[in-house]
């Protein structure tokens, strides 16, 4: 099964693309590195997923929190896709699970903190793994104009290059222009495609009134 829509509807439920989604998988799937600023809640997730799905491939997931890693790794699994994560969170039985899934070319979407990224051993055994595809999520941590910003984001341009110059796509609920240039100097070589989506969110709002004394 290769055809994105077909995926879209038989594994996620999905009738149709949300807005900005399907130029940024076609862009995946076309080979091209990304950098993609979505609101959240618009769906960044399945800009990596699905493509990883269409080619049955191996995608590195940077994830920043053990709890975003376990929510997303359980909603994958109940879709029917092979997933894992790498974290110190996990028990023995896991870590075999995951590394069996990775050997046996199984494995789908595997998470990981920046942090076990960083480890030379952890790199060199994705890179003899095969892995298609690198996917940031929360990319504004690689820049210290973020407001997350973590010194071990900074690391993934070299975790990019220790896994054989990787296909990436880095994404973002935010990022000003200072923060998108920080980005693409740290983890790109080459001048990705840059999907821009804004931030507005809707569904929210902020009010405010004069306090009575």
């Amino acid at each position: 099964m290769t055809d994105p829509h077909q995926i879209l509807h038989d594994v996620f439920g999905f009738s149709a693309f949300r807005e900005g989604q399907e130029e940024i998988v076609r862009a995946v799937l076309g080979g091209e590195d990304v950098l993609a600023v979505m609101p959240t809640g618009a769906g960044k997730s399945l800009c990596y997923q699905l493509p990883t799905l269409s080619r049955q491939s191996l995608t590195v997931v940077v994830s920043p929190l053990i709890a975003l890693m376990r929510d997303q790794v359980e909603a994958l699994r109940r879709f029917g896709i092979e997933a894992g994560s790498l974290n110190s969170a996990n028990d023995q039985a896991e870590n075999r699970r995951v590394a069996d899934a990775v050997r046996e070319g199984r494995m789908r979407l595997l998470y990981a903190s920046p942090e076990r990224l960083a480890n030379t051993a952890t790199t060199e055994w994705l890179a003899r793994s095969g892995v298609d595809l690198l996917a940031i999520d929360e990319a504004h941590c690689v820049s210290q104009w973020g407001h997350d910003f973590r010194p071990e984001y900074a690391l993934l341009g070299d975790v990019r290059r220790r896994l054989g110059g990787v296909q990436t796509i880095a994404l973002t609920a935010t990022a000003d222009l200072s923060t998108r240039g920080d980005i693409l100097q740290r983890l790109f070589e080459r001048e990705p495609r840059v999907f821009l989506h804004g931030f507005d969110r809707p569904n929210l709002r902020l009010s405010m009134q004069s306090k009575e004394h």
